[in-house]
């Protein structure tokens, strides 16, 4: 029996994305990364996990 590997939750997701932003040095991407982190938990507020997940997607590779 296979398995398939799990996904993290947006929870998780987030916790993640927020660690990675503290870490990051002041500059345009981290600008960039707060933006689509806050429009995250907009999205996570008004129950858009959709939205909140494109937005940490995009918070993430702003800061790479």
């Amino acid at each position: 029996m296979e398995t398939t590997p799990t996904l993290p939750s947006t929870a998780e997701k987030m916790k993640s994305v927020k660690a990675a932003w503290d870490k990051a040095q002041a500059g345009p991407g981290k600008d960039a990364a707060l933006r689509h982190y806050q429009a995250a938990e907009r999205a996570l507020a008004a129950r858009h996990e959709g939205e909140c997940n494109r937005e940490l997607d995009a918070a993430t590779h702003a800061l790479s």
